[in-house]
């Protein structure tokens, strides 16, 4: 969305992160004397929590991250027209049955995140999706938000709806075979952002998740920072560590079991239209400092997501931050990064469909090897290099 001007801003409602001060959560008064109370902190044990903490784990597994096809039917017809189809079911159907009976991918991937119409899918011969990936030890996720939509009150920003009905549509997932969820939320510096939409933001994802791990479902918590504006890595740290100070403040007031969540963070990088590209080593310093200032611990997996990088941009940085011990699995969730060299392989002919899988291989495998910290760039192709940055994109 396009940013109103600063002066549109009601200060009262909409303060800017770094600009102005939050409003604090507690008074104080010089009259006043520090004082101590104690704070009776409760560890929610509920009905899944172990088999929560064992997914998670499972997901957060050495070499392994996560294959992010939860494209809305919209957003995948897109990227079927760019080959040329139709946005049909069938054509949807293809693709997807491609990715998903890849020979060999669990050895790489250990989750996999569906659209709702994907979950309830199955391959031409008649075998759900839910039981090939089951095969290859990659455990099925599904996308649960509705999207996002102008959030009253800011300035131009979006919150991303769906809490609405997530109980009984999660009972659903989970009885279809789906074992974790996401949920995708943006915060977009050129906007603020907003004290107003950063607190939707956090206090959405806080929600959603509690609301997963009560019906068995490991949420991914995701408020994606989006690369949109010419800001300098310095901001963009900034606003990171504020977004993610607000979330974990959120899960707590909301009881979520961190050793049965995973994150989905974008990496700390410069604005897409800055002037100067930060190099991997720089990212990686930016985003660990991020985290281990911001993260706790508890968590077992950070998943990256990509954010328009290209292909071999996501791989180098992910590398990057490999190349020593972190507290958490330090890992990948990535869509496009991980299928735009499959897709134009394939260009919808069935004679394609096996050097399209070996393409999605390849690309797993070099995510897995940066995830061991032990990625080369040598050798990739002038297409994975490739930036695939979209100004405003939405799933």
């Amino acid at each position: 969305m396009a940013c109103a001007s600063f002066a549109k801003l009601n200060a009262a409602s909409s303060q800017w992160i770094g600009q102005q001060s939050f409003t604090q959560r507690t008074g104080s008064s010089s009259s006043t004397r520090f004082a101590t109370r104690r704070v009776s902190v409760p560890i929610r044990a509920g009905a899944y929590t172990e088999e929560l903490v064992k997914t998670a784990k499972t997901i957060a597994s050495p070499g392994r991250g996560i294959l992010a096809i939860d494209e809305s039917n919209a957003t995948c017809g897109k990227r079927l027209a760019s080959i040329g189809l139709d946005n049909t079911e069938t054509n949807r159907q293809a693709y997807r049955q491609l990715l998903l009976t890849t020979p060999g991918l669990g050895d790489y991937i250990s989750g996999a995140i569906l659209f709702e119409e994907t979950l309830y899918q199955s391959t031409t011969d008649g075998k759900k999706f839910v039981d090939c990936l089951r095969e290859e030890k990659i455990v099925p996720g599904i996308k649960v938000d509705k999207g996002l939509v102008p959030l009253p009150g800011s300035n131009n920003e979006s919150w991303c709806q769906g809490l609405d009905g997530l109980a009984s549509r999660s009972t659903e997932y989970y009885k279809q075979g789906a074992r974790f969820a996401k949920w995708r939320t943006v915060v977009s510096i050129p906007c603020g952002p907003s004290a107003l939409a950063v607190k939707e933001a956090a206090w959405g994802l806080a929600r959603y998740a509690a609301i997963s791990q009560d019906n068995g479902l490991v949420p991914i918590v995701e408020p994606e920072i989006l690369l949109d504006g010419d800001h300098p890595i310095e901001r963009t740290l900034e606003v990171a560590e504020k977004v993610w100070s607000e979330v974990f403040f959120y899960l707590a007031e909301n009881n979520v079991v961190l050793e049965g969540i995973l994150l989905k963070p974008s990496m700390v990088t410069p604005g897409a239209e800055h002037k100067e590209k930060a190099s991997p080593e720089t990212i990686a310093k930016y985003t660990l400092t991020m985290l281990k200032r911001r993260v706790p611990p508890a968590v077992p997996g950070i998943m990256f997501l990509s954010g328009g990088q290209s292909e071999v941009e996501a791989t180098l940085n992910l590398n990057a931050m490999n190349q020593a011990p972190n507290p958490w699995h330090v890992s990948f969730s990535y869509a496009r990064a991980l299928q735009n060299t499959v897709l134009k392989t394939w260009q919808g002919r069935p004679e394609n469909t096996e050097a399209a899988q070996k393409s999605l291989l390849v690309r797993a495998k070099a995510n897995s090897l940066a995830q061991l910290g032990k990625y080369s760039a040598e050798g990739e192709s002038e297409e994975a290099k490739k930036g695939m940055f979209v100004r405003g994109y939405t799933y």
